[in-house]
């Protein structure tokens, strides 16, 4: 019985004789196979001590293959993995298949193997004969990063990167600008990040918590830097998606550049990156010089991202400077438009169009769906299954994001230790019986639903090992619903799962992920008092 994580579609282990990875062992890589040849070296490789060279002597192997014989037939990521006596065999439908074949072998060495270097010599690596086939239930299985409201340096967005294809993770959808911080260098604009990326002190849990740091916060991530993310994430097969966010969560542009904001309702030179959490209401002016600024934005952004979507957010965009600006109005009355919910629409699909235009397609929040859905626009839907569902009856690409399941800033649960305790309670069985796809939705229907991702909000995660807390274990709860054929809901085995997670956690030991214990917040994981914004009940599920 193997203990993998994200379940595989089915696994026949016959039992015989092992097979054992040793000095002997050479690694056969097929036509386009070198890249996760190389990658099986330096982890599997670093791990062992093994030189894994290639195949020369004869003995034993690791064959690496692509699209062999009936291999695509389970899609486009599917693999098969077999293990005898004799060696291994990962036949992958793509290089994203073979990929995720190694994922897979590098699970069944065990914990040790997922070390950066061999923790005892002469250690014998053994593998019992089995059978693997696998492929993933959705294209679209992503992980939101929050580096805005707290930044995260680069190494750490590249350990989040392994850790991603560790779980069979394939999209990082990286929240690059809010309110609190501006964290990607555009060269036409240097003041997003000599203004933008940094603010003056930073509040301390949730927003009605009295304590402050006094000290100033910011980052940000050069162009090349960006580069390295995107390469480092392609060699794992995981796309980044950026997000760029307007008209709203917007105050750290207009601080740098004060012509953006409403500058006939308040005085925005007077404005600095918010040092606080909530929604804002310094929003972008709906102007033609905006439109042109955030289309030089998009312009290097596109150079940088090679993704097929780039996201906008759209989410939370408070209207009353725009109720209460003269010239916002007189803009309303010029477009022909209704209201100002019908001002945002147009924005959003003035870049809708736009990205069109380049090749790219736009995915936002599901406020985008208020005052009509731009055409042509993907939706993330976070504010419950509602959004998701009246854009996939509208014939939209939909990403499945409820808050109410895939929060990952919510607290995990009631207990008085949790540190920062945000939102309902979301344990580890809750995200586990996390069902994507509504069943209002037809077949049809259904078909729009991209996949699903889980959002990591940093507001109160100051540092990665808060980061880590809150993400681990859930996210592998959440890998597990976005990779495999699950039953419904109510008929997942929860105790087949915990079985599996136990052999789990000492894989997340070994990559230094601080995880929450399944009995409680270790002693240096807490924050006594230090107020959050626990909601007590049953989140609603709509």
């Amino acid at each position: 019985m193997t203990s993998l994580i994200p379940a595989p579609s089915s696994v026949d282990s016959p039992g015989g004789r092992v097979f054992v990875l040793d000095e002997e062992t050479e690694i056969e890589a097929g036509p386009g196979a070198g890249e996760v040849a190389r990658w099986l070296r330096t982890t599997v490789g670093a791990a062992t001590g093994l030189p894994l060279e290639p195949y020369a002597s004869g003995g034993s192997r690791i064959r690496l293959q692509i699209a062999p014989p009936h291999a695509d037939e389970l899609g486009p990521e599917a693999y098969r993995l077999t293990v005898d006596e004799h060696g291994v065999v990962i036949d992958g439908a793509s290089r994203e298949g073979l990929f995720h074949g190694a994922q897979t072998f590098r699970q069944l060495l065990g914990p040790a193997a997922f070390r950066r270097a061999p923790i005892t010599s002469g250690r014998v690596w053994e593998v019992p004969p089995v059978t693997i086939h696998d492929a993933p239930r959705f294209r679209w299985r992503g992980l939101m990063l929050d580096v805005s409201r707290h930044f995260m340096p680069k190494d750490g967005v590249l350990r989040y990167l392994d850790l991603m294809a560790a779980h069979k993770l394939n999209v990082l959808h990286f929240h690059l600008t809010d309110d609190q911080g501006w964290r990607i260098e555009i060269k036409r604009y240097p003041r997003l990040t000599e203004v933008g990326s940094w603010r003056a002190r930073t509040k301390f849990g949730h927003g009605a918590s009295p304590l402050w740091e006094e000290k100033p916060h910011g980052g940000f991530y050069t162009q090349d830097d960006i580069r390295e993310i995107v390469a480092y994430a392609a060699e794992r097969h995981i796309t980044v998606v950026p997000e760029i966010d307007v008209p709203g969560h917007s105050q750290a542009a207009i601080a740098a550049y004060p012509e953006l904001g409403n500058t006939d309702v308040i005085d925005t030179t007077s404005l600095s990156v918010w040092d606080s959490w909530g929604i804002s209401l310094n929003v972008l002016a709906p102007t033609d010089n905006t439109l042109r600024f955030y289309e030089g934005v998009f312009e290097e952004l596109l150079e940088l991202f090679p993704s097929e979507f780039i996201h906008i957010g759209g989410d939370e965009c408070a209207k009353e400077q725009w109720r209460e600006s003269p010239s916002v109005q007189a803009r309303i009355r010029e477009l022909g438009l209704a209201d100002e919910d019908e001002l945002q629409s147009w924005f959003i699909r003035h870049f809708d169009t736009w990205l069109t235009a380049r090749g790219r397609r736009l995915i936002g929040w599901d406020e985008i769906l208020e005052g009509g859905l731009a055409e042509g626009a993907a939706v993330s839907s976070w504010r419950g299954y509602e959004g998701g569902i009246a854009a996939a009856r509208s014939g939209h690409d939909v990403v499945m994001c409820p808050e109410q399941y895939v929060y990952l800033d919510h607290r995990q649960d009631a207990g008085e230790d949790e540190p920062v305790p945000i939102g309902y309670v979301r344990t580890l069985e809750d995200v586990y019986r996390f069902e994507p796809v509504p069943p209002q939705l037809t077949p049809a229907e259904a078909a729009h639903v991209l996949g699903t991702q889980a959002n990591v909000w940093t507001e109160v995660m100051e540092d990665h090992a808060r980061v880590d807390y809150q993400t681990f274990p859930r996210l592998a709860a959440f890998a597990e619903v976005a990779w495999s054929a699950l039953p419904a809901p109510a008929e997942r085995d929860l105790a087949d799962f915990e079985r599996r997670m136990a052999a789990h956690y000492p894989r997340l030991d070994a990559l230094g992920v601080g995880y929450r214990p399944p009995t409680g917040p270790l002693p240096w994981q807490k924050r006594p008092g230090v107020l959050g914004r626990p909601i007590d009940g049953t989140p609603p599920n709509r």
